[in-house]
């Protein structure tokens, strides 16, 4: 393991990145204050990754042709292989939106003085992240994972899993070694068995789960005591002020992406299988979990508190450096 905490090394690759201009500049919206309806472009530049919104509307193309319809250019930028290097797209600059990412990350970079905030949530579901060993590894159980090495993505999704694990199973963190790896990097390393299980999330999950002959032995949705995790659209601070009525006008395109992956879920694997260039049997499985997405709004007072528990929950357990109000970095527009 190395030396360097999640959070220092956030910090460090953000202000690389431009967080220190962006930080002076950044801060015309009050904290916790709604973005008024305004425009000051009429381009935008928006994250994608291998799987998710972003993908399935990348390739459709409705909703470019919805944006245009409102004289909005769409470019996307990316793939992104996880949402801390889209994060860092829009700190520096390249990008004015991340991709729909893990809401750790970002507070993460938040807390490290990026001028980021989020303007929508969603929650799908059934949520399908799990920790896999290979079936011939000799671990049956999260207990089995002490003296082992375990592949996660560094203050996102994949570590704050394990660590929930580990607590329900009472198996002491030190006793774990937390490699810290990209998904592109920890799939081989699962592979050739450098590490000893992996925690991921969909598609890459199920992708390895076939291809190495691997086991769940937690599963999000079932073993996880409360959701800690949510999908979010960040943009930068400065963005949301500015150009408000653009930021609606790429939620409101979002939602309507949302509602047709709910209702063409096959059509939408098909999207995401040949991005992924995964076989049939996992994309039947993904067509089997019958995904629905549902979306909120950056005030909505009940789901900010779950999402402050959620947060306060990883600060405690030091995945988050410290403590950080949710409501202020929530912009309605």
């Amino acid at each position: 393991m190395t030396q360097d905490s999640p959070f220092s090394l956030i910090r460090r690759r953000l202000l690389q990145g431009g967080l220190a201009a962006g930080t002076a500049a950044g801060l015309s919206l009050p904290l916790g204050v709604a973005a008024q309806g305004n425009r000051n472009t009429d381009k935008v530049r928006i994250g994608w990754g291998p799987g998710g919104l972003p993908l399935i509307a990348r390739e459709r193309g409705e909703f470019e042709k919805n944006l245009a319809a409102k004289g909005i250019k769409v470019e996307w930028g990316g793939p992104f292989p996880n949402h801390a290097p889209s994060l860092q797209a829009v700190v520096g600059g390249s990008a004015d939106f991340g991709f729909w990412g893990s809401t750790t990350p970002a507070l993460a970079a938040m807390i490290a003085g990026s001028p980021l905030v989020f303007t929508q949530f969603n929650v799908y579901g059934p949520r399908s992240t799990a920790i896999i060993v290979k079936k011939t590894s000799g671990i049956s159980s999260v207990r089995d994972l002490a003296g082992k090495k375990v592949a996660v993505n560094r203050s996102g999704l994949g570590e704050f899993l394990l660590v929930a694990a580990l607590e329900k199973n009472g198996v002491d963190r030190s006793k774990v070694e937390f490699v810290y790896l990209n998904p592109p990097d920890a799939a081989p390393a699962f592979g050739q068995g450098k590490v000893d299980a992996w925690s991921m999330w969909s598609p890459g999950v199920d992708i390895a789960r076939q291809q190495f002959d691997a086991k769940t032995i937690f599963f999000e949705g079932s073993d996880l005591d409360f959701l800690i995790d949510y999908s979010s659209l960040v943009t930068s601070r400065r963005f949301a002020t500015d150009n408000s009525a653009l930021v609606r006008a790429v939620i409101d395109a979002y939602r309507l992406e949302g509602k047709w992956l709910d209702e063409h879920g096959t059509e939408a694997e098909l999207f995401a299988q040949k991005e992924g260039k995964y076989s049939d049997a996992v994309r039947d499985h993904l067509v089997s979990l019958r995904r629905k997405n549902k979306f909120y709004e950056a005030d909505d007072k009940a789901f900010l508190t779950e999402f402050q528990r959620a947060a306060d929950w990883l600060a405690a357990r030091r995945i988050l450096p410290k403590k950080i109000n949710v409501t202020d970095y929530s912009v309605r527009v």
